[in-house]
């Protein structure tokens, strides 16, 4: 969509049916704690959903976790190839920005979704 850092309404993934095909259908990319469903959608930019188990501490900490997250795709979404839908599912474990990066960029990588290498 726009290539500033903003994280327009159009790029997230809401509805349940979106999240399902992208769990039966995407192809999964995994590394330590985190795990990327990819999957090639019909439009000129990404769209990306984050999942996070119930088990995943608690609400304080789930949603601390998909803020890192959120800010972690603002970050990157600009060196990414455009036109695939994205879940990122996040399992509990060490939890930081640092490390949500290094998470990102390895899946980023392994799924040819980089332009350029992350860093």
């Amino acid at each position: 969509m726009n290539k500033t850092g903003r994280f327009s309404r159009d790029e997230r993934i809401k509805r349940s049916a979106d999240i399902q095909n992208l769990f039966k259908k995407g192809k999964r990319y995994s590394t330590k704690g985190a795990k990327l469903f990819v999957l090639k959608n019909d439009k000129q930019f990404n769209r990306i959903g984050f999942a996070i188990p119930r088990g995943y501490g608690n609400a304080v900490e789930r949603n601390l976790s998909k803020r890192y997250s959120r800010e972690v795709y603002r970050y990157y979404k600009t060196h990414l190839n455009t036109g695939y839908d994205l879940l990122l599912l996040i399992y509990p474990g060490n939890d930081s920005f640092r490390t949500r990066c290094a998470q990102f960029s390895k899946l980023c990588e392994k799924s040819n979704l980089a332009i350029e290498k992350l860093v």
